[in-house]
């Protein structure tokens, strides 16, 4: 039980991203799929930041008269901000594909794109 609870938030991590992958897996809703993508996003992010995490570690930042003082590892932290940028900027793009979509064969969903877009290829 002890080794779950100190594992928590990398469980946490991996559990969002299969939710994730699951979404994306399983639906062929394309709005549902961009959220899946968003889901699995937020799941790195977790995993990313439990690792910088260290157990009794303070924030770094260097005060006189502290010495042998175990810090917590920035860089994850500072990773996730420019993956931040990444997942928003494929969240609207696939967005706005997702609207062209819509307007051009009026459905969103996968399975029914697919046969239209066989249907209009055989009509050519």
């Amino acid at each position: 039980m002890k080794l779950l609870l100190d594992n928590i938030n990398f469980i946490g991590g991996i559990a969002l991203f299969l939710i994730g992958l699951h979404t994306v897996v399983t639906h062929s809703n394309l709005i549902k799929r961009v959220i899946g993508v968003n889901i699995m996003g937020s799941g790195v992010f977790l995993f990313f930041i439990a690792i910088g995490n260290v157990t009794g570690g303070e924030p770094p930042l260097i005060v006189e008269g502290t010495e042998d003082v175990l810090y917590i590892n920035p860089l994850p932290s500072v990773l996730i901000l420019t993956g931040i940028v990444v997942v928003v900027s494929i969240t609207v793009y696939s967005l706005s594909l997702v609207i062209r979509i819509y307007e051009t064969y009026g459905t969103i969903d996968q399975n029914e794109l697919a046969q239209r877009i066989s249907e209009e290829l055989d009509h050519d």
